[in-house]
């Protein structure tokens, strides 16, 4: 992983910052994206005390904005001419409906159509580092909803916090598969995983999972270290060489929920997800 540029976003707390901190120890250069550039400054400023690596930078990016994504793509390719991994970590739980700028459920937004599209605008980078891997952290709570409710992805119909959360990880795997059939592995590729139930801000921003992360889930939740040995490994072992369209727990390929495999559920969400990005 010596010089090899991984991007990660979400990187100033939780998995993310821990993902970041184990790639800078091995010698990436790190390229953090976070939305508070006081905290990104601050993660940033422990990464490189705690690596020895000085190849840490941040980007200010607001995931919840497609005009930000774009802006982070151009700002990132004008200084920079490879990209050996993506690590699409960011993710919320919002507890009440939001829309972002541009008029679109927020959790849909940060925890997918943002990575779809920064994926999408970093793609040719990607193909030109080959061989290069994509990351996509989702959950295994993905295994709690059996489909997505196109018919209304703003939840003008009804807003369930959970529900929207649990449909957002199951769009990170069918973004994954559906991605999967359209690249060569031997240049790009891309896999999901389950990082385990980990004590972060997003579990604690739920009052029950606050409650059990701070009495049984101190027994039974992952560290964010332990919780980010998995992205880790996909992204710098060589044992998944080649290996993609996949989902992974504790460093071993699994299977996802049955609707995960859904290839009419695939590509109904890459078509939306296109045509939400164009219109944005």
């Amino acid at each position: 992983m010596k010089n090899k540029v991984c991007m990660i976003t979400g990187a100033n707390s939780g998995i993310g910052k821990e993902t970041a901190l184990q790639l800078a120890k091995l010698g990436s250069k790190i390229i953090m994206v976070c939305r508070d550039k006081v905290r990104g400054e601050k993660a940033l400023s422990d990464i490189i005390s705690q690596s020895g690596n000085n190849s840490v930078e941040l980007f200010i990016s607001d995931l919840s904005s497609l005009h930000s994504v774009r802006k982070l793509a151009f700002d990132f390719l004008a200084s920079y001419e490879r990209l050996d991994v993506l690590i699409n970590n960011a993710g919320v739980l919002m507890k009440k409906r939001t829309l972002t700028i541009d008029g679109l459920e927020s959790t849909f937004v940060i925890n997918h159509l943002s990575h779809f599209l920064l994926t999408q605008l970093l793609l040719d980078i990607l193909k030109e580092s080959a061989p290069a891997r994509i990351i996509n952290v989702s959950g295994d709570i993905h295994k709690f909803v059996s489909t997505i409710d196109f018919e209304d992805l703003n939840g003008d119909q009804g807003y369930g916090a959970w529900n929207r959360y649990n449909q957002s990880k199951l769009a990170n795997i069918l973004f994954t598969y559906e991605m999967a059939r359209k690249l060569d592995p031997n240049e790009v590729t891309i896999n999901a995983l389950h990082p385990g139930v980990v004590r972060t801000n997003l579990v604690r921003s739920s009052i029950i999972m606050k409650f059990f992360s701070n009495t049984l889930g101190l027994i039974f939740m992952k560290n964010p270290r332990k919780g980010a040995k998995t992205t880790v490994f996909l992204a710098s072992s060589p044992e998944v060489e080649g290996i993609s369209g996949k989902y992974f727990i504790n460093k071993k390929e699994k299977k996802s929920s049955k609707a995960s495999y859904n290839l009419e559920l695939q590509k109904t969400l890459w078509d939306a997800s296109e045509e939400l990005i164009y219109d944005g």
